[in-house]
């Protein structure tokens, strides 16, 4: 009769979160980039004199660039790698809502 053990898991560095500081820096550019492109839909739907269909299309990406800029801002955690398929209640490790310092 085999007795079936857990294997422990082992977590390799490549399996690490990004910092709470990198994770805000590209959050913060992606932010200042989409605000980038707002600021010129902004300046060419005013300036240009183009056909109306375009002129909306520079007036949709002012308005509707911000609210997509902040949503995409305030996402914390994208791009993180995926929990492995085998872990287990019983692991001693940080709850996933304690792993930030202060909190």
């Amino acid at each position: 009769m085999k007795l079936w053990h857990r294997r422990p898991i082992v977590h390799a560095v490549t399996d690490a979160r990004p910092s709470l500081t990198q994770d805000i820096g590209r959050r913060e550019k992606r932010y200042l980039i989409q605000m980038a492109i707002r600021t010129i839909c902004l300046v060419l739907a005013v300036v240009l004199d183009t056909p109306w269909p375009i002129r909306a299309l520079f007036i949709a990406g002012a308005i509707f660039l911000p609210y997509v800029a902040v949503i995409g801002a305030n996402e914390r955690g994208k791009g993180d790698t995926p929990e492995p398929e085998d872990a287990g209640p019983n692991q001693n490790e940080i709850p996933r809502h304690r792993r930030e310092i202060g909190s």
